[in-house]
């Protein structure tokens, strides 16, 4: 498709045919089921394919969403357990369709953990494993030191970081993180689930994860500190990758993107080393050259754009958060005690030990050390468990007081909300984990719901995923391809309330409530880019949903 084909009068033609919301994907047979209404209505059917009703039940009112801008009515049919295909309808309106079965999020799974090889940088996309989504080689050329261009570094590969083709340490870091902790957590989930990708030799995704970490690496010195980032100066027009053939640039190491980098090769050296002891290897010496570095640079080393440079900037105002990390991870793949000491330095800075985003990774160092199979410190691990647990049950209490079931308070409708949604999801999910329980099980399926329909836009935030679907992310390949619909399996950013990009506040009029402020407009770059670790939160949602150990 091509991004001047979304005119007004396409969003107009786009706009949601729906005001029951389902989750489009479906639900399990034995799980919480409920569709949500935004009109007045006492009952409700559910219909089959060939219009014959399977169940009526009654309709609730739940009353004024403030977030939303609606008043709410349930339509609860948990007790429906007939696998089928079927939609939802009360009084003149109906839902779009879902189905009820066991594999209910089989494809939506495999969608978005494929999402990350249609990504890669550095390689061509074969037709045998992209399909129609092929493409050529891109973005094979060394990059130039940006302050000194007589230096050239090959750093090809790793994935393109969102709608640009830019490559970001600290994000692709968390991407990974969130990976390889769903793979470390949900083992058997992933060892059954198989991507269509060339490699072979490792559970998919371990083979996916390796592709990043392998570029990862190539972004280390040898003294140990890590560049920020390797992009062109300006971000490239709506053209194919392997037509941006603009310079790459290596921008100056940062603390954010040493810490990140040795961290989560840190926790990838330990989930590899049964399947390759010498990867394994690699990734320790990594993630011992960070720390070192480290060590010899206490101060925190941010990061900014240069004037000429308009790329991603992943900006951080501190390094407490990634340095902890990084010494949590050291120590629970190594059990020495100087990780450990370091690690107990940075607890004296403020920041969230349940965070699970780019820009706070307090919570990932958190779970390291609760995973620990070292000798631990008690009373420590029992403080990051109780973070956890106090922090799923606030969110139960927002949750609960939204018609929606969606965890989120206004303040967390920003750029990326959908990414906000889903740590909220693995948050809920860590917390049984930890308690090896289902306490949170339903408000996991919840955020899940709202991702996928359950919500008052109507869209499944996930191309491919529904009925009524995001299909014109702000993705460079997605517009330039000539391919009508979207790569599937990536997830938008979703609703921001604060608009900031031409087109964004061209179509959100003022006052639109939080969870209405979206478009699906290759434009909406505020509203809806896609990037990796908004996708990476749901790969974990969906092990913790699908493991039954």
């Amino acid at each position: 498709m091509n991004q001047t084909d979304v005119t007004m009068d396409t969003m107009e033609a786009n706009k949601c045919p729906f005001r029951i919301f389902v989750n489009q994907s479906g639900y399990y047979p034995d799980g919480k089921k409920t569709a949500v209404m935004n009109f007045p209505c006492e009952s409700f059917e559910i219909i089959d394919r060939k219009g014959i009703c399977r169940y009526k039940g009654t309709a609730v009112r739940f009353g004024y969403d403030k977030n939303a801008g609606d008043t709410v009515y349930l339509a609860d049919f948990s007790d429906f357990s007939k696998k089928g295909t079927y939609r939802v309808v009360a009084l003149d309106e109906k839902s779009a369709e879902f189905r009820i079965a066991e594999s209910v999020y089989d494809e939506v799974f495999h969608d978005i953990s494929k999402a990350f090889y249609y990504l890669r940088c550095g390689c061509g996309l074969d037709e045998k494993y992209a399909g129609v989504y092929r493409h050529e080689k891109c973005h094979t050329s060394s990059a130039l030191l940006y302050d000194d261009t007589k230096k050239e570094l090959d750093v090809s590969g790793g994935w393109h970081d969102a709608g640009d083709y830019g490559r970001y340490v600290t994000a692709g870091s968390c991407a990974a993180a969130h990976l390889l902790y769903a793979y470390k957590m949900f083992p058997s989930v992933f060892e059954e689930k198989q991507l269509n990708i060339p490699e072979s030799n490792l559970p998919d995704l371990l083979a996916e994860c390796r592709y990043e970490l392998e570029w990862l690496m190539k972004m280390q010195r040898e003294d140990g500190g890590v560049y920020h980032k390797v992009t062109t100066m300006r971000h490239a027009p709506f053209v194919m990758p392997e037509d941006d053939r603009d310079p790459l640039y290596l921008f100056a190491v940062s603390s954010m993107a040493t810490a990140d980098c040795g961290a989560v090769c840190a926790l990838a050296s330990g989930i590899y080393e049964p399947y390759d002891k010498e990867f394994s290897k690699q990734l320790k010496i990594t993630a011992e050259k960070s720390c070192g570095w480290l060590d010899h640079h206490p101060e925190f080393i941010g990061f900014q754009n240069p004037d000429d440079c308009n790329t991603g900037e992943y900006g951080e105002a501190d390094d407490a958060s990634n340095r902890f990390w990084i010494y949590a991870e050291m120590y629970a793949l190594t059990g020495d005690k100087k990780y450990h000491d370091s690690m107990l330095k940075t607890l004296g800075k403020e920041f969230s030990f349940t965070a699970l985003g780019y820009a706070e990774m307090g919570g990932l160092g958190a779970l390291a050390y609760l995973l620990c199979r070292h000798e631990t410190d008690s009373v420590l691990k029992e403080q990051f468990a109780e973070r956890f647990h106090r922090e799923a049950k606030r969110l139960k209490e927002t949750a609960d007081n939204c018609g929606y079931g969606c965890a989120m308070e206004e303040a967390d409708f920003t750029w990326g909300s959908n990414m906000t949604l889903m740590a909220h999801g693995m948050v809920f999910a860590i917390s049984d984990y930890l308690e090896k329980g289902s306490t949170y099980r339903n408000y996991v399926t919840a955020q899940l719901d709202y991702l996928l329909g359950v919500n008052p836009t109507g869209y499944s935030y996930v191309t491919g995923t529904g009925e009524f679907c995001c299909n014109y992310p702000h993705l460079r390949p997605a517009h330039a391809d000539g391919i009508d619909e979207c790569i599937p399996g990536m997830v938008s950013g979703g609703p921001n309330r604060h608009p900031c990009d031409p087109d964004a506040e061209r179509l959100i009029p003022k006052g639109t409530p939080p969870m209405k402020c979206y478009a699906d407009h290759v434009g909406c770059y505020s509203l809806n880019e896609i990037t990796i670790y908004w996708n990476s939160p749901v790969v974990f949602v969906l092990g913790y949903l699908y493991c039954k150990d």
